[in-house]
């Protein structure tokens, strides 16, 4: 079993049986650890895509609570483009052109997907060097306490975004008035300024845009703003409970909202506040989904969890209809499953992951690896749900 993803270099070669003949190979110029390492890296992923037993299916130790990690880790471990992204070491192109001087979380990361794939089936891996680094970047997953997997998530493509950042200056702040545009033109010229100052490879991958619109009832006035997201937080709808469908869901979070009261805003044609109407539509969808199901929520009293089946599928989501203009470029193909089992008060996580290798889903439970029918994948402990997109989206 695989206790750490650190290699050891050996401080001096081991004595050749034929020492003329060692001298006469020995190169001129010693290679440093780094090119050496890289060399044994490299040899190990080479060998990897020529090994029909390395198939990301090793396992993650619990270095004491930390199953919510690993649930994480193994979707992240199985989302195509985010593993080659790793395994090809194409960040450590972007790392040597970023201006941030912090880079241990990509490369731990970027390290421990790499010993994943390299990896026996059923070797267990200790993920103890990436927590390091998390807990640096975000102390507080320091200690021994259990996390939620989705604040968990954003914090760490939070991270990995920062330290692959393509931008290395970013530009000043210039408010611009973009409100004559029409409103497919102002989510490009916003998506545009996003890009100025916010380039990875994690957000290639992760970052939608989000269109968020308020229509005055008093004058009719529509004003809009478009906003980057990671994932998205769905309410359970009740409707049809015990059981509910994940279209449910993204039509409750869609559906138009009535801000009153209190909550009324100030509309910018009366210049006073007024009754709106509120609705969310999703302007550029991400090659990754991630759908978040708000299982949890928090009363004064204390924290409680909902049971509700939800209905997902696992080939073709069609999410056309929440677009908030004509697109072919919103069709989904689930990979990846983070569960949540138990209570608030004793909980645990496990993943449920399709291969990119194979096809293959597979329960990884912290060092527990064991293959399961798609017919499995479906339960009332989903809470994150990974999703890929079948076909790329227009990038303009």
């Amino acid at each position: 079993m695989r206790t750490s993803y650190t290699v050891t270099l050996p401080e001096e070669p081991p004595a050749s049986p034929f020492p003329a003949l060692a001298k006469e190979l020995r190169p001129r110029s010693p290679l440093s650890p780094s090119l050496l390492l890289s060399t044994f890296v490299g040899l190990l992923l080479n060998k990897a895509k020529n090994s029909k037993s390395a198939q990301g299916l090793a396992g993650l130790r619990n270095l004491g609570n930390t199953c919510f990690m690993n649930s994480i880790l193994q979707c992240l471990s199985n989302t195509r483009e985010l593993r080659d992204y790793c395994l090809q070491r194409l960040y450590m192109r972007d790392l040597s052109h970023s201006s941030n001087a912090h880079t241990a979380l990509m490369e731990e990361f970027a390290k421990l997907i790499q010993t994943i794939w390299t990896s026996s089936p059923n070797d267990v891996v200790s993920p103890s060097e990436f927590k390091t680094q998390i807990q640096r970047y975000a102390p507080r997953f320091v200690g021994y306490n259990q996390q939620d997997a989705q604040e968990f998530l954003r914090f760490l493509l939070d991270g990995l975004h920062n330290e692959v950042n393509r931008v290395t200056v970013r530009p000043k702040s210039n408010p611009e008035n973009l409100d004559h545009l029409p409103d497919d033109e102002k989510g490009r010229q916003m998506w545009r300024k996003y890009l100025e100052r916010e380039d990875s490879r994690i957000g290639d991958l992760f970052v939608g845009q989000l269109k968020s619109s308020l229509t005055c009832t008093d004058c009719g006035y529509c004003s809009t703003v478009f906003d980057p997201f990671w994932d998205l937080s769905l309410p359970i709808a009740k409707r049809g409970y015990p059981e509910v469908t994940l279209m449910d869901c993204m039509r409750l979070f869609t559906k138009e909202d009535v801000l009153d009261g209190d909550e009324k805003p100030t509309c910018c044609r009366c210049r006073a506040r007024k009754r709106c109407i509120k609705k969310f539509s999703i302007q550029r969808f991400p090659k990754i989904l991630v759908l978040h199901l708000k299982r949890f929520s928090e009363s004064r009293i204390r924290t409680s969890k909902l049971t509700t089946f939800v209905n997902f599928p696992l080939r073709d989501l069609d999410l056309r209809e929440f677009a908030s203009e004509n697109t072919n470029h919103a069709v989904y193909n689930l990979y990846a499953v983070s569960n949540h089992s138990g209570t608030t008060m004793g909980g645990h996580y496990t993943a449920y992951c399709r291969s990119p290798v194979t096809g293959e889903w597979h329960t990884f439970n912290d060092s527990s690896v064991t293959p399961m029918s798609s017919s499995q994948v479906r339960t009332s402990d989903a809470y994150l749900l990974f999703y890929e997109l079948a076909s790329p989206p227009s990038r303009m």
